[in-house]
């Protein structure tokens, strides 16, 4: 661990906000010194965004104080924290997809020549250069950032929290859409930031993060502050006890269903430039992992079982007989239900509440002739919100406003009120703590054990062991292997997973 300043860069006291009468944050405290990599974690709802954007003047706080550098300041907007020194890389990208990786990286601080109004734009590509440069990363700075991949987007977003010459950053799920090539750019950044006294606030659920780069931990739960330890002092029991108040004797529960006929059978599936020959089974009460690096087709694969992407090859059986899936609505009519791994773009609309998100998928089971019936919208969506415990002020509450847990659990209810027989869980619990990733887990569980078919995407290996009954492995878009779960171990996975 490396050393700092004994007098904090930031410093906050007794921090309150509430929302709707909900306290998102009572009485939280927390320091930070230069050169430090402080992890803030803690479950989805514990509080940690709400703390972010206050930090951020996205949120005014209810009560309390901060104390920036040794002086009493609260922000007003986004513009006077970074104009403050804090930067902030959210999970959620906040990209302009239309402009170019330059364009994204100065938007609203593009410097001029010659006349006001006239956009220097040599100059911007320059610096933006230099910038990638120094960063280890190999980008076109010209590139449009809709044609980059989403890991791209994120090194992009990290690029421009630096470029503000920021001395905090906040971090949140920064390796969320990571290779580990990526992975290890990041933490060398990371390393060199500190070494120039650049203060990192690291929000991660990630547990093998937390001995690689933290220096401290400060652990929030249900909005309150439950403590600050160095790093070194914290195993992943005790992390995991701060976090949920309880210890988990098992992260991934026992299986207790049993197999049954073949639901899902996929012959030769293949289309041109993202994958190709891909052929399993899936039996009703079975977890069948699809695992890979990224870019190797998984997702592409289950867009294409669901519908959303047309295959050029290749056969789809259930339940032995031959379909066709042109549209996400065919394959809920075939009983197939997919929980996407991009919440946002692709799980919900923008706006819309938590009872209309839940009931997107079943709508025909609440129409009254052409209409909807609202007080049976409304009892489904009750229910699917007590049986997978959502935490929301309301059902009328934006999707939108829940945390990231919640939000997941919302997506999985209004794929389970569609009744399927077969789901697609793609990336299940990407940006969700470890609580709440243990009760997807034992949700999984209890589906399989009901008949439930099950093809899980993940790219944490230990979730494709814990919870699959065999893997289909794919590389580069091929596939590579089908193994048991006798013959399923991490260094066979990824031995398959990097074979061309």
């Amino acid at each position: 661990m490396e050393s700092h300043p004994s007098d904090p860069i930031l410093l906050v006291k007794s921090l309150s906000k509430s929302f709707g009468g909900i306290k998102a944050l009572d009485e939280v405290q927390f320091t930070l010194h230069r050169g430090e990599v402080h992890v803030l974690m803690g479950e989805n709802g514990a509080g940690k965004s709400t703390l972010m954007k206050i930090l951020m003047g996205l949120e005014t706080a209810d009560l309390g104080e901060i104390t920036f550098a040794g002086e009493p300041w609260a922000s007003r907007d986004v513009r006077d924290s970074l104009a403050k020194g804090i930067s902030m890389i959210h999970q959620e990208l906040q990209v302009v997809p239309e402009l170019p990786v330059a364009e994204n990286i100065f938007l609203g601080r593009e410097s001029t020549r010659w006349l006001p109004g006239w956009l220097d734009d040599p100059g911007i590509y320059q610096k933006t250069n230099n910038l990638l440069t120094d960063l280890g990363m190999t980008l076109d700075a010209h590139a449009k950032m809709k044609y980059l991949s989403v890991a791209e987007m994120q090194m992009v977003e990290i690029a421009k929290a630096i470029s503000h010459d920021a001395k905090i950053i906040i971090m949140d799920e920064p390796t969320s859409a990571l290779s580990d090539k990526e992975v290890s750019t990041l933490f060398g950044i990371i390393k060199d930031l500190k070494s120039k006294g650049v203060a990192i606030i690291y929000i991660s659920h990630k547990m093998d993060e937390i001995a690689q780069i933290a220096d401290t931990v400060t652990v929030l739960r249900d909005g309150k502050y439950v403590g600050t330890k160095p790093a070194s002092e914290l195993d992943q029991n005790a992390l995991i006890t701060m976090m949920v108040g309880r210890t988990i004797e098992s992260l991934f529960p026992e299986t207790t269903g049993q197999k049954g006929e073949v639901v899902l059978s996929v012959k030769n599936l293949g289309i041109p430039g993202k994958f190709q020959d891909i052929s399993f089974d899936l039996s009703a009460g079975e977890v069948l992992g699809l695992a890979g690096l990224m870019g190797a087709g998984r997702t592409e694969v289950a867009r294409a079982i669901f519908g959303l992407d047309s295959l050029a090859e290749g056969t789809v059986f259930i339940k032995k007989k031959k379909v066709t899936i042109r549209s996400p609505e065919e394959a809920i009519r075939h009983g197939v239900g997919y929980v996407s791994e991009d919440r946002k773009g692709w799980g919900c609309i923008p706006g819309m509440s938590v009872q209309h998100t839940l009931s997107l998928s079943s709508l025909r089971d609440h129409l009254r002739g052409s209409l909807i019936n609202g007080k049976s919208e409304h009892t489904a969506a009750n229910r699917m919100v007590n049986d997978l415990h959502i935490k929301t002020a309301s059902l009328s509450q934006s999707v939108l406003q829940l945390s990231g847990g919640n939000q997941q659990k919302v997506l999985i209810g209004k794929t389970l009120l569609a009744k399927p027989e077969i789901i697609i869980f793609d990336e299940p619990t990407r940006g969700i703590d470890i609580g709440a990733k243990h009760e997807i887990y034992k949700l999984i569980r209890q589906l399989t054990a009901g008949g439930i078919a099950i093809l899980l995407i993940s790219s944490e290996l230990p979730e494709i062991l814990g919870l699959c009954d065999r893997v289909v492995v794919l590389s580069q878009g091929r596939q590579t292997a089908l193994l048991s779960r006798e013959e399923m171990s991490q260094e066979k996975i990824m031995q398959h997973a990097v074979h061309s």
